[in-house]
C-alpha cells in the first residue's frame, strides 16, 4: 500500500462519516413522518390527496413494513400505484370511528354503507370505466333482484331527494379512496337533476386492496354479524405460551396505536400483568418511531398526538363543532371532578348545557346554530365525537364521564359559566 495515499484515504473516511451523521436524523425523521401518515391515511394512491405521502412511504417501504409488522402484525403493500397497511382493529365491535361523507365530514348511515357496499360490488363486476346512471341502474337492480334487503327493511329510491343524496355520498367516498377517478361530469348536479351524468375511470389496482381481512369472506361460515366479523378479522387461537404472548402483544400494540386511550379496567389480568412488565419498552419504542407523546396515568394511558397530523378526529379543533366540543368537554369534565367517578349526566342535561353554549357563541358560530331546535342534534353529534375520542361512555339513560376527561377540567371561566339562568342540570 502506498503511504502516500493513507492521508487521501482517512479524509475520505472522515467525510462519509461526517455525512452519515448530518443524513441520520433527516431519516430518521422521515421514516416517522410515514409511519403517522400510515397511521391517520392507511391508503394511499399517487394521485391522491397525499401524494407527497405517497412517494415518502414508498422511500422507506421496508423499513415501515417490518416495522408494522413487528409491532401490531398490519402488512403493507406498495405498488407502483396503490399502498395499503392493512389495519386490524383491538375491537371488531367499535363502531364509533366510522365512514363520513368527504366533504361535510357527516357519518355514514346504514342506507350509505348498503350502497357503498353494493356500489364496490358493481364496478367489481363492470368495464375499466363506469357512469354514474349505470351505477344507480346496476344498485337498483341489485336490490330489487334480492328480498333479503326489503325483508330486512331497507328502503331505498332514487326518487326521492334523500335517496340520491345517501348514493352521492357513497360515491365521493369511492372516489376520496381513490377506487374511482371522475373523468367528467359532476355528481353534485344530480341531487337536483336526475338526467345529469358523470363519467368515471375505474381503479381496479386500488378496488383490489380495499378489503382488509385475514380470509376470504366466502370462507366465513358464522352466521350472526358479530361472529362474521370475528372470522374475518381475527387469526386462529394460538397454542404454545410464546405464541400467546406475542398475540397478546400485538392487540396491545394495536390499542396504543389506534384508540385514542387505552384503559386499563378494559384489560384481563393476564393482559394487565403483560403490559406492566413490559409498557417501559413498548411506549418508549412507540414515541421515538412515530413521535407520539405517551401520557400514563393510573387509569390508563394514550399516545397523544401533540402534533395533530396523525389523527382523523382531534379535540380541540377549529369549526363551530370543534369549539362546542371543547365547552363541553370542559364543562363535562368540571361535573366529573365535582362528582368523582359515579358522575353521570343525561341527555336533557346535555342539550340544555348545548343551548346555553350556543346563546354565547351564537355570533361567531355559523348562523344554522341559531335556529330553533339545533341544540339536539348539535348535542348528539359533539356526543359522539367524545364517545370516539373515549372521553365519554354511552349509556341508555345517559352518558358517563370516563377518565381522560379529567384533562379538560379547567378551572371556571366566562365561556364555561352559565350564560343568563340556571337551568336544571340532572347530575
Amino acid at each position: 500500500m502506498n503511504p502516500a495515499a493513507n492521508p487521501l484515504q482517512s479524509a475520505r473516511r472522515e467525510r462519509l462519516a461526517r455525512l452519515r451523521e448530518q443524513a441520520e436524523p433527516l431519516v430518521v425523521e422521515e421514516r416517522r413522518a410515514a409511519l403517522r401518515h400510515l397511521l391517520q391515511h392507511p391508503l394511499l394512491t399517487p394521485e391522491g390527496p397525499h401524494a407527497d405521502a405517497f412517494a415518502l412511504v414508498r422511500r422507506h417501504r421496508e423499513y415501515a413494513a417490518d416495522w408494522f409488522a413487528h409491532h401490531a402484525g398490519w402488512s403493507l403493500s406498495v405498488a407502483a400505484d396503490v399502498i395499503r397497511l392493512r389495519k386490524f382493529p383491538a375491537d371488531g365491535g367499535d363502531a364509533t370511528r366510522g365512514a363520513v361523507e368527504p366533504r361535510s365530514g357527516e357519518p355514514f348511515t346504514r342506507t350509505r354503507y348498503v350502497l357503498f357496499c353494493l356500489a364496490l360490488g358493481a364496478v367489481e363486476r363492470g368495464d375499466r370505466q363506469t357512469t354514474l346512471d349505470r351505477l344507480a341502474r346496476q344498485i337498483t337492480g341489485a336490490l330489487a333482484a334480492d328480498p333479503a334487503f326489503a325483508a330486512a327493511g331497507f328502503i331505498w329510491s332514487l326518487d326521492q331527494a334523500t335517496g340520491r343524496r345517501d348514493f352521492v355520498h357513497a360515491l365521493r367516498l369511492l372516489l376520496r379512496l381513490g377506487v374511482l377517478r371522475r373523468v367528467h361530469g359532476d355528481e353534485e348536479r344530480y341531487l337536483h337533476d336526475r338526467a345529469a351524468d358523470a363519467l368515471y375511470d375505474v381503479e381496479r389496482s386500488v378496488l383490489a386492496a380495499l378489503p382488509a381481512a385475514r380470509r376470504s369472506p366466502s370462507l366465513v361460515g358464522a352466521a350472526d354479524f358479530e361472529s362474521r366479523l370475528a372470522e374475518l378479522v381475527e387469526p386462529a387461537l394460538p397454542e404454545s405460551p410464546e405464541a400467546r404472548h406475542r398475540a397478546l402483544r400485538l392487540r396491545l400494540a394495536r390499542r396504543l396505536l389506534d384508540d385514542p386511550v387505552l384503559y386499563f379496567d378494559t384489560l384481563d389480568e393476564e393482559a394487565r400483568t403483560y403490559f406492566d412488565r413490559q409498557r417501559g419498552f413498548l411506549l418508549r419504542e412507540f414515541a421515538d418511531a412515530t413521535g407520539l407523546e405517551p401520557e400514563l396515568r393510573a387509569e390508563g394511558v394514550a399516545l397523544a398526538d401533540c402534533d395533530g397530523d396523525c389523527t382523523d378526529l382531534g379535540l380541540p379543533e377549529e369549526g363551530t363543532v370543534g369549539h362546542l366540543t371543547l365547552l363541553v368537554a370542559t364543562w363535562l369534565g368540571e361535573k366529573a371532578r365535582e362528582h368523582g367517578p359515579g358522575a353521570f349526566v343525561t341527555h336533557e342535561a346535555l342539550r340544555q348545557q348545548t343551548a346555553r353554549f350556543i346563546r354565547q357563541h351564537r355570533h361567531h358560530w355559523r348562523r344554522e346554530v341559531a335556529e330553533k331546535g339545533a341544540e339536539g342534534p348539535l348535542a348528539e353529534l359533539v356526543a359522539g365525537r367524545m364517545v370516539a375520542l373515549r372521553l365519554l361512555e354511552r349509556r341508555p339513560d345517559g352518558l358517563r364521564p370516563l377518565p381522560a376527561l379529567g384533562r379538560f377540567a379547567l378551572r371556571s371561566t366566562a365561556d364555561t359559566a352559565p350564560a343568563d339562568e340556571e337551568l336544571p342540570l340532572d347530575l
